[in-house]
């Protein structure tokens, strides 16, 4: 009976998880570029849902939704591979500290604060360096540009993939914290079931 429990318990996870990921895919779809920022940066609100797997079960729940949600976007034809790998990579850093922050401290707005904070410098940090190395030489080859130079992509990096990813996650953390602020009793009333 207990095993019976546990995987019908497991089994509710997996469900929630993918329908937090396909939320994710639909969210991902209203974006918006910023004015005076390369148009192909667009602000999404697609990490909302992997937030709040990561706070109902685990850091790693809120993972699973990013990874979710750019599997099914690559599934569908939505973009090429370069770009859904810098999207999980941007969601999984931004993601993660809130989670680990959450349920390593007192879990309540300030450690959702501080997770969001420190979600934003790691991921505009994390992208900046991922940006520099991997991504812009890849898209260099891509589009026939040839060999970037490092002043042009220290300079992609500074004035749009820097600015992008902290105005990002000031966006979303400012939409998140009232949803959790409102949703905080329905949070913990699921971390009881689920843990």
């Amino acid at each position: 009976m207990q095993r019976t429990n546990k995987q019908s318990s497991n089994l509710t996870r997996l469900i929630i998880l993918a329908l937090l990921g396909a939320i994710s895919l639909l969210l991902f779809f209203i974006n918006f570029p910023l004015p005076l920022l390369p148009s192909y940066l667009k602000i999404d609100f697609s990490d909302v849902p992997a937030i709040m797997a990561s706070l109902i079960f685990s850091p790693l729940a809120g993972l699973i939704v990013v990874a979710i949600k750019n599997v099914l976007y690559l599934a569908i034809g939505g973009g090429e591979i370069v770009g859904v790998t810098a999207n999980f990579l941007a969601g999984a850093l931004f993601v993660l500290p809130v989670g680990i922050l959450y349920h390593r401290y007192h879990k309540g707005v300030k450690s959702i604060v501080s997770g969001l904070v420190t979600g934003t410098i790691i991921m505009a940090v994390g992208m900046g360096v991922f940006n520099y190395f991997v991504l812009l030489p890849v898209y260099a080859v891509m589009m026939g540009w040839g060999d970037m130079t490092s002043a042009a992509k220290i300079g992609t990096v500074l004035v749009g993939i820097l600015p992008f990813n902290v105005i990002k996650g000031i966006i979303v953390g400012l939409l998140f914290i009232p949803i959790f602020i409102k949703l905080r009793r329905w949070i913990e009333q699921q971390q009881t079931k689920f843990i």
